[in-house]
């Protein structure tokens, strides 16, 4: 056969014991009939049992003088986890007598027991197992499925009322020795075997009835949370609707008023409006009076402003012949002055060309009486001068007759552009009258 492993022959060791234990414990306590005290051996052997196995694979902690190996720590723990464990710890802390971390362990475990709560303080400790590690090898029975099966069995604990004195008692001295010989069986307790089955039944009563209720425990006081948040809350709607019914009552007078008010104005409007009836029918007979007569004074001036169109559309035409009778003149203007200029351009050169000969002349007049040898040269240099003197003269009479044409043709389109012209181009009549005159 393959050997088994040591811690695991010890934690099935301790957990026989401790089924054992409570099992003798829970019979012994119903079968004593009253509540239990510190000098109830099963109860002594009890605390031995579980001492011994919150020890088991306990790690070593080193202080400044020695190694420390406790299981305060763990417990310790318990508060951080579970909130209504702060006060058994603070208990524990304030004892006088405790002076060792055991001693406060084991003032712990009896005051979990009798508060009723030993297991629901240890399943908080064995489910958070990476707190435990900081105490506990892997291999310790609190890290292991034996703690979860004792912490199970704690439950039938609940039945028991325990009433133990911890304030006197040496609690960090104890010898813990587990006494076997409470639970070897002998023919008296084979015999009692169906007594044990019906106070098995009784215990599994006692617990249902121990669960329920702390179950209407728990429900009464949140009903009683409840019924006191309903009464606040009724008390502030009792104070809401007086506030309500006041408002109600005042709305009522102002009801009462404004339908006071209302019928006054009712009778004012409908006397009003039987003196605005009266004024309406009258002003209405009125219109239709006058109606007739506007409408002949409608007739009248559509005529009319039918007949005024026809006359802004002919005076339209008759503009729109001006305005191209106006660029027509503007356009002949600008060909006379331009040809005016070219020829007081050739007047003023053949006027030049005049004081040249007339000069040639003088100067030749000047050598014929010095010099008397070349009269006849010069004869005829001054027949040809007077010819061209002659030519000149009469091509000057020529121009002098054109620009007296042009000056008759500028006054006659002056004269035409002056009939024409209307009030907004005086500026242009200006020029025509320079020119013209």
């Amino acid at each position: 056969m393959a050997t088994k492993d040591p811690t695991a022959v010890e934690r099935a060791n301790l957990l026989n014991m401790a089924k054992l234990s409570i099992k003798g414990l829970i019979e012994s306590a119903l079968s004593f009939g009253r509540t239990l005290d510190s000098d109830y051996p099963p109860l002594q052997q009890f605390f031995v049992v579980m001492e011994h196995c919150l020890k088991h694979g306990l790690k070593v902690r080193k202080s400044f003088l020695s190694y420390n190996k406790t299981i305060w720590g763990p417990l310790e723990l318990v508060e951080k986890l579970y909130p209504e464990a702060e006060e058994i710890g603070a208990s524990v802390r304030d004892l006088p007598g405790l002076k060792t971390p055991l001693g406060r362990a084991r003032a712990w475990l009896r005051l979990a027991l009798m508060q009723k709560k030993m297991a629901d303080y240890l399943r908080c400790l064995i489910i958070q197992r990476d707190l435990l590690s900081e105490f506990y090898e892997y291999h310790a029975l609190m890290m292991e499925e034996e703690g979860a099966v004792i912490v199970g069995l704690l439950v039938g604990l609940n039945v028991i009322d325990a009433n133990l004195c911890v304030k006197g008692e040496d609690l960090d001295s104890q010898v813990g020795v587990i006494d076997f010989s409470m639970y070897l069986k002998n023919e008296e307790d084979i015999g009692n075997k169906e007594r044990n089955v019906q106070i098995a039944a009784i215990l599994d009563q006692k617990n249902y009835v121990e669960e329920l209720n702390r179950q209407l425990n728990s429900t009464v006081s949140s009903l009683h949370s409840r019924v006191d948040s309903l009464e606040k809350s009724n008390t502030k709607l009792i104070e809401e609707l007086a506030i309500a019914k006041n408002n109600i009552i005042k709305l009522q007078e102002e009801n009462h008023q404004l339908r006071s008010e209302n019928k006054l104005i009712l009778m004012k409007t409908q006397q009003h409006l039987e003196v605005t009836k009266v004024d309406v029918e009258t002003e209405l007979q009125t219109y239709k009076h006058s109606r007739q007569g506007l409408d002949e004074m409608y007739n009248e001036a559509r005529r009319q402003l039918r007949d005024e169109s026809q006359l802004r559309q002919d005076v339209e035409n008759e503009l729109a012949v001006q305005v191209s009778m106006k660029h027509e003149i503007e356009l002949a203007m600008k060909l006379l002055e331009k040809d005016i200029h070219e020829k007081q351009d050739t007047l003023i050169g053949l006027r030049q060309q005049l004081e040249e000969v007339k000069a040639i002349n003088i100067e030749m007049y000047q050598k014929l009486q010095g010099s008397e040898d070349g009269l006849k040269e010069k004869n005829e240099i001054i027949a040809r001068l007077e010819e061209k003197t002659n030519k000149i003269t009469a091509a000057m009479r020529q121009l002098e007759q054109s620009d007296n044409d042009l000056l008759t043709q500028t006054r006659t389109i002056a004269m035409s552009l002056v009939k024409y012209a209307s009030s907004d181009t005086q500026d242009q009549y200006k020029l025509v009258k320079d020119i013209s005159f």
